[in-house]
């Protein structure tokens, strides 16, 4: 009887088996990802595909009864905005190492945002540094051919270019940074880890951040938000709850990679100054007065303070106010000649100290500098910014 008893049992799993009958494993996770195999690659792959992202994505649909304002104006900003960014996608050349021919690879993708009815994309710099052609996919999936205009690495900001058509480009509208108050809420739109269109929400966690850029320069007054951003969010727009633009994503500070709640975006003032010389000289305008420094680094050896003039350039406006940088005596000596320590009463320090304010103020802008001479004898100096290679 036992042995019937055991011959019947296999034979009733044998059957639910041949019928497709599931039993339940609480150890095995309900998941396409869980087990490698010929179909597992197409099931990884189907989150990222365009098609689906799009379809997800309603801009006319009727909203659902019984939501928040908040939430109604969450929606309305993200519909207005979402047809204004974009995803970028930079390609960089290889040589095969053993049959020497030369091929185009993907290097990394980001978002940007159309800047203009002209064809202008903003981005980072860093989503499309030591990339060899470019191209962009606009918010109705079409992909074009990008040219980059302009680049500012010390800023982490960059310009493309499309040929697009004018009904398709639709431009955000442009706010202030310098209003911003700690607590706003702010919205991040991009294309984190490949998948466009994404909305994440949050606030202005700080102000007056600085980050290093990829130039070397440190990047000041960043935003600081705990919206969540994440690899592919750079470059794309950093949005009030109006709706404008108010940064531009650029960096996650997180141990694992992906966002810890700490982002940081390029205020959108600055971003206001340099596009325009972007587009129009392909670089940002430097406002100088015509002095070559002593490196930070010297000075501090040295025990000097502030930044240390080594050479004035003639006929500049350092030139014309009387600087005066490092001389030697008939023994081949080196003498100390002037050294700036303040612009405008705001005491500076190093190097990128001046460049900041500098920068802050642009070309065309006067300047009051406290000098101190070899002597330590502190004087005012007036001055105009000028444009300078």
């Amino acid at each position: 009887m036992r042995t019937l008893l055991l011959i019947l049992l296999a034979l009733v799993a044998g059957l639910a088996i041949g019928l497709g009958l599931e039993t339940s494993n609480p150890t095995v996770p309900n998941t396409a990802y869980a087990t490698e195999g010929p179909d597992s690659a197409t099931a990884a792959e189907a989150p990222s595909q365009p098609a689906a992202a799009i379809e997800a994505t309603d801009f006319t649909s009727p909203l659902p009864e019984g939501l928040g304002a908040q939430e109604r104006r969450d929606i309305d900003v993200f519909r207005r905005a979402a047809d204004s960014v974009v995803s970028i996608t930079t390609l960089t050349r290889q040589r095969d190492f053993f049959s020497m021919n030369v091929f185009e690879i993907p290097r990394g993708s980001g978002s940007g945002f159309v800047w203009d009815q002209g064809g202008h994309v903003v981005t980072n710099y860093h989503v499309i540094e030591n990339g060899n052609r470019f191209s962009v996919t606009l918010a109705d999936s079409s992909v074009w051919d990008a040219s980059v205009v302009g680049i500012a690495p010390n800023h982490d900001l960059a310009v493309l270019q499309i040929e697009g058509q004018r009904e398709q480009l639709q431009p955000l509208t442009v706010g202030r940074s310098r209003e911003l108050v700690v607590g706003q809420r702010v919205m991040a739109i991009g294309n984190p880890f490949g998948l466009d269109q994404t909305l994440t929400v949050g606030v202005v966690s700080a102000l007056g951040r600085e980050l290093k850029s990829p130039g070397g320069r440190q990047i000041r007054d960043l935003i600081q938000t705990d919206a969540a951003i994440n690899p592919g969010n750079s470059g794309g727009p950093l949005l009030d709850s109006s709706g404008r633009l108010i940064g531009v994503n650029t960096a996650i500070y997180s141990p694992s990679g992906a966002s810890a709640g700490i982002g940081f975006a390029v205020p959108v003032d600055t971003v206001s100054r340099l596009v325009p010389q972007l587009i129009t000289n392909g670089r940002p305008i430097r406002p100088s007065i015509g002095i070559v420094p002593v490196a930070d680094s010297y000075a501090r050896r040295s025990g000097l303070d502030g930044i240390v003039v080594r050479r004035v350039i003639p006929g500049t406006p350092a030139a014309r106010a009387g600087l005066e940088g490092l001389t030697q005596d008939r023994r081949r000596r080196v003498l100390l000649g002037d050294r700036i320590v303040a612009v405008n009463g705001e005491s500076v320090s190093t190097l990128d100290d001046l460049l900041y304010i500098f920068d802050r103020l642009g070309v065309g802008a006067q300047v009051r500098l406290t000098v101190v001479d070899a002597d330590e004898k502190p004087r005012e100096v007036e001055l105009q910014l000028t444009a300078l290679n």
